[in-house]
């Protein structure tokens, strides 16, 4: 790969490839976080590529860091899936999420103004109607959508990077949660956690984030078991 030296003196190597592979991993990982690739689903990577339109290398190199994330995994040959979840990793991926998250919405609930309280109310509109109808993804759209609007008012970028590499790796098995009708139950701890954002109240906030990670764990923890 070539490099240019510019007036610092810094060799810079050219961007154009460096920026397709951050869009790659940008969209590999939203097909994740949106619950696109639910467990027992593999795609392959040349199937990624065509859909991308792009070569299969930039596919590859989202596909190690995503491997590293344990976001995904090789299932069989080219075929990449959601790694199995034991209930060990479940348990500290519950223990690890009740910290950050609390952390960021007791923060949020410190900087929260009345825009974002507006457009969480729109999201839970979003997902009460995905639960109305039975639209899994619609769900799972507007449930990202709606946490992460509040983990970005914690105005933390060290925070949030956390919080992704968590989601990536718990968030495919929200996709096990629609038929113990936790999206319904789910739904009344966003109604709450509005309300402790709407009165600026972290503690409120915080227990009612906890509420919900809790009830998804004694969910996914029965599912395992």
């Amino acid at each position: 790969m070539s490099t240019a030296v510019v007036g610092s003196g810094l060799r810079i190597a050219p961007l154009a490839r460096d920026t397709l592979q951050e869009r790659v991993y940008t969209q590999m990982a939203d097909l994740i976080l949106d619950g696109e690739i639910a467990p027992g689903q593999s795609v392959t990577i040349q199937g990624l590529a065509e859909s991308f339109d792009v070569s299969a290398m930039p596919v590859r190199e989202a596909l190690k860091r995503l491997t590293a994330a344990n976001a995904l995994t090789v299932v069989s040959g080219r075929s990449i899936g959601i790694p199995p979840l034991t209930l060990d990793r479940l348990t500290d991926l519950r223990n690890v999420r009740l910290e950050v998250e609390g952390t960021a919405i007791a923060w949020a609930a410190q900087n929260a103004r009345d825009a974002l309280v507006a457009s969480l109310r729109q999201q839970l509109d979003r997902m009460e109607q995905g639960t109305a109808t039975d639209d899994t993804k619609a769900y799972l759209r507007g449930n990202r959508a709606f946490h992460f609007a509040i983990y970005r008012s914690a105005r933390s970028p060290t925070l949030n990077s956390l919080i992704e590499i968590l989601w990536l790796q718990i968030s495919p098995y929200f996709n096990l949660l629609r038929e113990s009708g936790n999206y319904v139950s789910s739904n009344r701890h966003h109604r709450t956690m509005i309300e402790a954002l709407a009165a600026n109240d972290p503690v409120a906030a915080r227990e009612a984030i906890a509420g919900d990670i809790e009830d998804s764990y004694a969910v996914l923890s029965a599912v395992l078991t």
